[in-house]
């Protein structure tokens, strides 16, 4: 199992930034791949960002530009720089750890999420 704990969210002004970061723990080596998703109310979580063990991306069209994602210097923790945020990017975000094959992502292992508001 591994155990996955996000910090940073809070309420921004548009325009504003934030930096979430997640720490993984317990069975880490059966994992190549951190990323972020997020909810908004009524709807479907959506992935973010996603990087692999080697520092390969991947975005949500509506972040790229924005919200760069990047890995510790141990292999055990991920962040996501939320830049020039958004109202629309208001939602729960999830920190997510699981494995990446090719153009394949699976992420299994889920935070406890961390909310973050974009109001004026």
């Amino acid at each position: 199992q591994v155990q996955l704990v996000e910090s940073g969210g809070g309420l921004v002004q548009p325009g504003g930034s934030l930096r979430l970061s997640c720490v993984a723990s317990g069975s880490i080596f059966s994992i190549n791949a951190m990323g972020w998703y997020r909810q908004a109310p009524g709807a479907q979580r959506e992935l973010v960002a996603g990087i692999t063990s080697e520092g390969t991306t991947n975005y949500a069209d509506s972040v790229k530009g924005r919200f760069p994602i990047s890995r510790g210097n141990t292999s055990n923790m991920v962040y996501l720089q939320m830049n020039g945020l958004k109202p629309e990017d208001t939602a729960v975000y999830y920190c997510v750890a699981g494995t990446s094959r090719g153009s394949t992502w699976h992420f299994n292992y889920w935070g406890q999420g961390t909310q973050v508001t974009v109001s004026s």
